[in-house]
């Protein structure tokens, strides 16, 4: 597996990578993101401009937004010079957070706007699909309804998609890994751009809304939202996003698929973490279906799409600059893969 993470200098990194050679250096990829997020907020206002869509920055619902955001910054720019032995660690994974909240919050907003400018539905297609690789949701979904257990694993595992981030951080934090979580972050960016790409040309309402007819036995956590909303977008009949309510739209690729493997990727250079790493993503896979209300294609897209941004950014922002080209030749040979 391709690896997102980058062997750090510090000390207490060293114990979960191995040292890089002495010609590396560090680079500094702190730039890419900021120049991500600009270019991904200029895209989104475009969209959002063509879909005939807003944001109202006074709604009461983005209060939490904002105080977060006061939170963030006071502990990004209090604490990073503190002479606490914590405290730069605390910063940066603050840092580090707050900036994965906003592209989260952007993809998840831009699917808005995605889903306002496409035709049709390809519930059909996906189900044959399906069909082909010998998934039955409907069985999946009954297996659900009827075991109360599964229920309450599955809710907590589906959400569970913000914890292993979280959890991500401070260990890059703590071991003074910028580069780890500058890629990472990277990533996760180009891994949401190209989920929304795709979604673009295979729009559907979900295996819940498209399969199932009659009483709900139970309601998972992404209900039927896209049967309405979706053509709500579309004939213009909802104009303004509520950040405090978004609902999650995208059907194929299914994001918390892709999610799924980039944390696994990202762990698995980490021994104390890769394991339960594995274990509650493989979980959270395991809950897609039914609380995302995804076909099992859209699992296989979801994942396939982590993969090539896995691969691209691995050849774009690589772990260590050498310094000269045979210092590189010498870095490359011997960097871990």
């Amino acid at each position: 597996m391709i690896d997102v993470s980058i062997t750090a200098t510090p000390p207490r990194a060293d114990a979960y990578r191995g040292t890089p050679p002495a010609s590396a250096t560090m680079p500094d990829y702190g730039w890419w993101i900021g120049g991500g997020m600009i270019v991904s907020i200029a895209m989104l206002t475009i969209m959002m401009h063509i879909a005939g869509l807003a944001i109202n920055p006074a709604d009461a619902d983005t209060l939490p937004f904002y105080v977060s955001g006061v939170v963030v910054l006071a502990l990004r720019f209090g604490l990073r010079d503190r002479s606490w032995r914590h405290a730069r660690a605390v910063a940066d994974c603050a840092e580090y957070y707050g900036v994965f909240t906003i592209l989260a919050l952007m993809g998840a907003v831009a699917s808005y706007p995605v889903a306002a400018l496409t035709h049709g539905f390809h519930d059909a297609a996906l189900q044959r699909i399906d069909a082909i690789l010998h998934f039955d949701w409907l069985a999946w979904y009954r297996l659900v309804a009827a075991t109360p257990v599964l229920q309450s694993l599955g809710l907590a595992a589906y959400r569970s998609i913000y914890l292993t981030p979280a959890i991500l951080f401070a260990t890059f934090a703590f071991t003074g890994d910028r580069v780890a979580a500058h890629r990472f972050l990277a990533v996760f960016w180009l891994t949401a751009v190209g989920t929304l790409i795709l979604y673009t040309f295979m729009p559907a309402i979900g295996p819940f809304s498209y399969l199932w007819h009659g009483t709900i036995p139970y309601m998972p956590e992404s209900e039927q939202w896209q049967q309405g909303l979706i053509p709500a977008l579309r004939d213009h009949s909802v104009r303004v996003v509520d950040l405090g309510h978004l609902r999650g739209i995208v059907s194929a690729p299914s994001f918390h698929a892709a999610a799924a493997t980039l944390y696994i990727n990202a762990a698995w250079r980490l021994p104390r973490l890769r394991w339960p790493v594995l274990a509650s993503n493989v979980a959270m896979l395991l809950s897609t279906p039914v609380e995302g209300t995804h076909y099992l294609i859209d699992i296989l897209l979801g994942t396939i799409v982590a993969l090539a941004a896995i691969a691209t950014l691995h050849r774009l922002m690589p772990r260590s600059t050498a310094r000269g080209a045979s210092a590189n030749h010498v870095a490359v040979a011997r960097l871990p893969r």
